[in-house]
């Protein structure tokens, strides 16, 4: 018999404040401060919320805090909420499917907004082309496709198809790639094929069966099943590796080893893509193809700022927009390193040098658009480093602050565009991602200098 002595009928829960209030204790002594998705339930057992959460504990903790009642996001569910339970992940990543699954198969009560088709994203892959595309959008189509959500954050789920981008490099462009037709093998790749984040179908460098059997694997991921998958790709490895086909051997260990690790690699935060509110993308491109009279709609922007550190050190920025969108792996930071004293203009010539010179030398992708921070000074200044290494430049932009004037390379006189213009939005949109991305850069080393690190 144990020593312990049974608690009294009494001392159980009576009211749902007291139920709340007993699963709060099970949060802080049970919850694991792990990825996973928690789901509140009412009295009968019946499932109200289902939330992901990269800390299990922390999050679903923070219901159980007095701000939360006070809250009108969460005060309704805190008032009906019995009890709460949890489902541990293994990454980030797999809590945000997971939660959309849940959802999908549940609909709970105060998740009921995702049963809104148009207004929640989804994961769409494409089933009638020769090399599928995967696409985040809001307005799924109702044939031809592969959905898979709703998912409750469009931000988190663009960082998760960066993440699994990198392990199964399928497409994220809206290219017609027709196997059959030879002329794709002159066509040049953007720049997630030079950052081996896609197998550049476009260029005809993956057979359609090849990229068809990354494109199941990922399906099998996105329904959940990473363990069949990653015993299947095992088994292939080892059979690639019979055949002495060691380039595919050595493609699939790497893949395998991406998936294995991808509790350390699927940091949702370092891949999320802040959500758009007032540009649209497409519009932006599009209105920038037609002011500045491009055969072609512009993909790849880059902009570049500069930020001074304590009045004599001067560090750069460079963001990398895809689409419209921010693309988090293309970030770089520069240390000014040749110029002395605060002086802008060479800073910008400096930093394009270094840019481009390195995307020549390793023989990647030229941006369609750079963005310089400034006005015609800055623009000069960038078309001169061009020249000083004998690079023909892509097409060079500044745009000033005060006046939102627009200059360019092949205009004689500034752009005046309306304030309302897509274009206009869009270019401001990486003017001040890049101007965030400078300051923070300098932040951190303020805070070093300070700290005599």
């Amino acid at each position: 018999m144990s020593d312990e002595t049974p608690a009294s009928v009494n001392d159980s829960p009576k009211t749902q404040a007291e139920f709340f209030a007993r699963a709060g204790e099970k949060v802080r002594a049970k919850f694991p401060s792990a990825p996973g998705v928690y789901l509140f339930q009412d009295q009968a057992g019946v499932v109200l919320y289902i939330g992901k959460a990269k800390d299990l504990r922390a999050r679903a903790g923070s219901y159980f805090l007095a701000a939360a009642a006070a809250d009108q996001r969460t005060t309704r569910l805190v008032r009906e909420a019995y009890d709460i339970d949890y489902i541990e992940a293994e990454s980030e990543v797999d809590a945000l499917l997971m939660e959309a699954r849940l959802i999908k198969d549940i609909q709970p009560k105060y998740n009921r907004e995702l049963r809104d088709d148009k207004s929640f994203p989804y994961v769409q892959i494409t089933t009638h082309e020769d090399f599928p595309r995967v696409e985040v959008t809001r307005e799924p189509r109702t044939s031809g496709v592969k959905l898979y959500g709703p998912f409750a954050s469009v931000g988190s789920l663009r960082g998760a198809i960066q993440v699994l981008q990198k392990v199964f490099k399928f497409r994220t462009c809206s290219l017609d790639i027709d196997e059959q037709d030879q002329r794709w093998r002159w066509f040049r790749p953007c720049l997630l094929a030079s950052i081996d984040q896609c197998t550049a179908p476009c260029n005809l460098r993956i057979s359609k069966e090849d990229y068809r059997r990354d494109i199941q694997r990922l399906k099998t991921f996105l329904e959940g099943n990473r363990k069949s998958l990653l015993k299947e790709m095992r088994a292939e490895m080892d059979q690639a590796s019979a055949e002495l086909k060691f380039e595919k051997a050595a493609r699939l260990r790497d893949e395998i080893g991406m998936l294995e690790s991808l509790r350390e690699r699927g940091e949702l935060e370092k891949h999320v893509q802040p959500e758009v509110f007032f540009v649209d993308p497409k519009k932006g491109l599009s209105g920038l193809q037609k002011i500045l009279k491009l055969p072609e709609q512009p993909r790849n922007i880059e902009g570049v700022d500069i930020a001074h550190l304590g009045g004599d050190e001067t560090v750069a920025s460079l963001v990398q927009f895809l689409d419209g969108l921010p693309f988090k792996p293309g970030y770089r930071r520069f240390r000014i390193r040749d110029v002395e004293g605060i002086d802008d203009y060479a800073s910008i010539r400096e930093v394009v040098a270094r840019r481009f010179s390195k995307l020549r030398d390793n023989g990647d992708v030229f941006p369609d658009i750079l963005l310089i921070d400034g006005g015609i000074g800055q623009l000069r200044k960038g078309l001169e480093a061009f020249a000083a290494i004998k690079i023909e430049p892509p097409i060079v932009l500044s745009l000033a602050k005060r006046e939102e004037l627009i200059y360019a390379a092949c205009h004689e006189e500034p752009l005046r565009l309306s304030r309302h213009s897509y274009a206009l939005r869009l270019l401001q949109y990486v003017r001040d991602e890049a101007h965030r991305f400078a300051q923070h850069y300098h932040h951190l080393l303020r805070r070093k200098r300070q700290m005599g690190e």
